[in-house]
């Protein structure tokens, strides 16, 4: 994978909320981009559990935590929809190179995107692999066909998820530095949770 100097990694999440395996992505990322871009959005194909300014909070304390001089937390991107996302990135950085950063879970979804041809004209598809979350040539034709570039990350992502969290919230399922808040507001039900 080669990239430029100007290169930035784009990483929306629901951050709902954020794992132990946004952690790694993150720092997985900063050790492959000379800037690593993030925030905190809504899914529309999602149910979310905590309100949007929480998610963001949990976010950039796991930001502050991994203390990186490549990494920011840029909320103004924050959209239910690539598209929009894309267009204030390109108003940020417009000699950027930009690669948008999914996990191998939301590939197949990606087709289905609102205006999926003009996202992947304009961007890398960056595909970190999740584990038990394997990729099939199918879906990466799907994404090719529209015009879509992709990148399948050099590393795996532990098998993690947010949704694994809210169903039986566990303290090792997210990074250490979020759990104070998680308890103190009993987020998630953490609180109640504890043994």
């Amino acid at each position: 994978m080669k990239l430029k100097m100007n290169s930035i990694a784009l990483f929306g999440t629901s951050a709902d909320p954020p794992t132990v395996g946004h952690k790694a992505l993150l720092n997985e990322l900063l050790k492959i981009f000379p800037k690593v871009i993030t925030w905190a959005s809504d899914n529309p194909d999602k149910k979310h559990q905590i309100p949007l300014i929480k998610r963001t909070q949990l976010l950039s304390i796991l930001v502050k935590k991994i203390s990186h001089p490549n990494l920011e937390l840029v909320q103004e991107l924050s959209s239910p929809r690539t598209i929009y996302t894309l267009k204030k990135a390109f108003q940020l950085w417009p000699e950027a190179s930009l690669s948008f950063v999914i996990g191998s879970d939301l590939a197949i979804q990606v087709p289905n995107w609102l205006n999926a041809k003009s996202v992947l004209n304009k961007t890398n598809i960056a595909i970190a692999m999740r584990d038990g979350w394997p990729i099939s040539e199918k879906q990466l034709d799907d994404i090719k066909k529209l015009g879509g570039r992709i990148d399948l990350l050099p590393f795996k992502i532990p098998a993690s998820s947010s949704s694994r969290f809210r169903a039986k919230p566990q303290e090792i399922l997210v990074p250490q530095e979020l759990v104070p808040l998680l308890i103190e507001e009993n987020l998630y039900g953490l609180a109640n949770n504890r043994s």
